[in-house]
């Protein structure tokens, strides 16, 4: 009876210390957010007050930045999430060669760094930092275990990514299903896209037959049954092309990059120049995360010129090559509610939110092939429940399209170059 109750006592122990650990990571990514808006504020007001500065602080602040990375954080470069992919990957090696991947340190240096990079100009996203810090801060729970197993390991990995994932974004549903897509590819590929295609195929045949989107029919509809609805394969296959364009673009040129073995310093600086030019062409509208521009273009589709996706999305892709801790989810959701703008003014086929919204979910499940967590996650973010079957379908067509371009997602292309190393850094 003692031994029972001691058994209980302590899965009660190891549930409540689970428990204050999400409760920590949601601090922390809290901070981290309200941090980003005081950089991303800052660097606008250093600007306005010194112009020259524009000039003078991408390619400098970019390669401190990545100075800083490869000589004291190194393992926390770019997004985060190959990183805990391959960790995962990695857990049953006997030499515990995915603590390379995650640590405090590492969760430290994604904290404080994607900062310096917003402080540079450059165009930082803060989901994939978000989600390696919770992955990372989860995994040093391990410390606390007595003789952890390699299930309990993977899921304090999961589980902590999932948690980050969720603090940042405030999308609790788009956290789930980000870990079943990203962190449990052998599910989603089996059956993601069939079980997804079915969901859709029955729930628009039941709107054509019931002639109403909801069971209870007391909400506003925002796109009734009719030819509103041709938006969703053009907003799918624009948003979807142009997603994996991005993402083979990521792919191409990192591998260009890498071919060279051009110093991670003058990389950075060249890439810091780029965002110079970029931010005079765009008026500063490519510095920052996003958030500002893509809250803008869903309120007031009128505030950003038409060249302002194609803007970002090349400071994207800048930051990135630059090697700097930095997300692309929040700049990426930027790009795609300036590509909804422009497909909203040129071909009107549905109203300009709805375009917005639905190219916003074609471009982000393009990018990465998530499909669920793409339609889920602008759902969440924006309220939108409604235009959940659209949102659904626009992700579904976007993500096919995008596998005719990449047949493997981007961040299963960039786990390859982890997975090399580890095996290279492996004891003999």
């Amino acid at each position: 009876m003692n031994r029972i109750i001691r058994c209980f006592l302590v899965a009660c122990a190891q549930r409540l210390v689970f428990l204050l650990a999400a409760m920590l990571i949601a601090v922390v990514i809290v901070m981290m957010a309200n941090l980003s808006e005081q950089a991303e504020q800052t660097f606008h007001d250093w600007v306005n007050r010194y112009p020259d500065l524009k000039f003078l602080l991408p390619p400098v602040g970019l390669s401190m930045t990545a100075w800083l990375t490869t000589r004291f954080f190194k393992g926390s470069e770019r997004s985060g999430i190959p990183q805990i992919q391959t960790a995962l990957l990695a857990m049953s090696d006997a030499y515990g060669q995915h603590q390379q991947l995650l640590s405090l340190k590492i969760a430290l240096g994604k904290f404080l760094l994607p900062l310096l990079g917003l402080l540079s100009g450059a165009s930082v996203g803060f989901g994939g930092p978000a989600t390696h810090i919770g992955a990372s801060l989860m995994f040093s729970l391990r410390h606390w275990l007595k003789a952890p197993s390699l299930p309990l390991l993977q899921l304090l990995i999961v589980s902590g990514s999932a948690a980050g994932f969720a603090a940042m974004f405030g999308t609790p549903l788009a956290g789930v299903f980000f870990v079943l897509e990203a962190l449990h590819r052998q599910w989603q590929e089996k059956f993601n896209l069939w079980l997804l295609g079915a969901v859709i195929c029955s729930g628009i045949t039941a709107l054509v037959l019931f002639n109403r989107p909801y069971y209870f029919a007391a909400q506003n509809q925002l796109m009734p049954w009719g030819s509103s609805w041709l938006a969703i394969p053009l907003c799918a296959w624009v948003g979807g092309l142009l997603g994996a364009f991005f993402s083979k673009s990521l792919v191409w040129g990192g591998r260009f990059f890498k071919q060279t073995g051009m110093p991670v310093v003058l990389l950075a600086v060249i890439c810091g120049g780029f965002l110079v030019v970029l931010g005079y062409f765009s008026d500063g509208a490519t510095a920052g995360s996003g958030y500002q521009q893509a809250y803008g273009l869903i309120n007031h589709a009128d505030t950003m010129p038409a060249e302002f996706p194609l803007l970002k999305m090349l400071a994207t892709c800048a930051t990135f090559f630059s090697g700097i801790p930095s997300g692309i989810f929040v700049p990426s959701l930027a790009t795609g509610a300036g590509l909804g703008v422009n497909l909203g003014h040129w071909l009107p086929v549905a109203p300009m939110l709805v375009m917005v919204l639905l190219t916003m979910v074609g471009y982000f499940s393009g990018m990465l092939q998530y499909p669920l967590t793409a339609a889920v996650i602008v759902m969440e973010m924006t309220g939108s429940h409604n235009l959940m079957l659209p949102l659904l379908a626009t992700a579904w067509l976007a993500s096919g399209m995008a596998r005719l371009v990449n047949p493997l997602p981007l961040f299963d292309e960039f786990r390859q170059s982890y997975i090399h190393l580890l095996l290279t850094n492996k004891p003999s």
